[in-house]
C-alpha cells in the first residue's frame, strides 16, 4: 500500500477526492468507524463538497462500550484482543456496515500516543479494517513513527488509500 510517509493536508484532500470519485462512480455510500482517528477520515471526506450524495455516517468510538453499542464489537474480542488487534478492525467495519447499509465502510484502532504504547503494541500501531458489502474485506497493521499528529495523519492516509483498494478488489 501506498501511503505518503506525512502526508499534507492537500495530499489528504487528494486522496479524499481519489475516494469520492470512486464511490460516486459505483454509486456507493461509504461509512466510517474511527476510534485513534477522533473523526478525522470523515471530516477529510466531509471537506469535499456535495460528499452528502455518497458519505453515510461517520461514528467516533473511543471506549470499550461505545465500539460495543456503536459498532457491534463483541466483548469478548475486546477482552481477550484489547482494542487494537485486527479482530476488532474487522468488528468495527462489520459493525459499522451493518449499522448503516451503506455499500462500502473504513474503521481505524491505533495508539496514537504519546501515551497508551505497550511493548507488544507501541505507540503507532495502527488496525485498520476495509469492507465492501456483499465481498471484500480485510485488515492491515501498521507501524506509524512519529508525534500523535504525525501518527494520525498517517492513519487517515492509509484508510483512504485502503477504501480506493477496496472499491476495486
Amino acid at each position: 500500500m501506498n501511503v505518503p510517509a506525512l502526508p499534507s493536508d492537500a495530499e489528504l484532500r487528494d486522496l479524499a477526492e481519489q475516494v469520492a470519485a470512486e464511490v460516486r462512480q459505483q454509486k456507493l455510500m461509504l461509512v466510517t468507524a474511527e476510534s485513534c482517528t477522533g473523526g478525522w477520515i470523515a471530516k477529510t471526506l466531509t471537506d469535499l463538497p456535495g460528499s452528502s450524495a455518497w458519505f453515510e455516517a461517520g461514528v467516533v468510538a473511543y471506549s470499550y462500550e461505545a465500539k460495543e453499542a456503536l459498532l457491534g464489537v463483541n466483548p469478548r474480542t475486546l477482552e481477550r484482543l484489547g482494542a487494537v488487534s485486527e479482530e476488532t478492525a474487522l468488528e468495527m467495519v462489520s459493525g459499522a456496515l451493518a449499522r448503516f447499509g451503506a455499500g462500502v465502510a473504513v474503521a481505524v484502532t491505533g495508539i496514537a500516543g504519546p501515551s497508551g504504547g505497550t511493548p507488544d503494541k507501541p505507540v503507532g500501531t495502527v488496525w485498520i479494517g476495509w469492507k465492501r458489502r456483499g465481498g471484500y474485506a480485510h485488515a492491515q497493521l501498521f507501524h506509524f513513527p512519529g508525534d500523535r499528529e504525525a501518527v494520525r495523519r498517517q492513519t487517515v492516509a492509509a484508510a483512504l488509500v485502503g477504501v480506493r483498494k477496496a472499491l476495486t478488489a
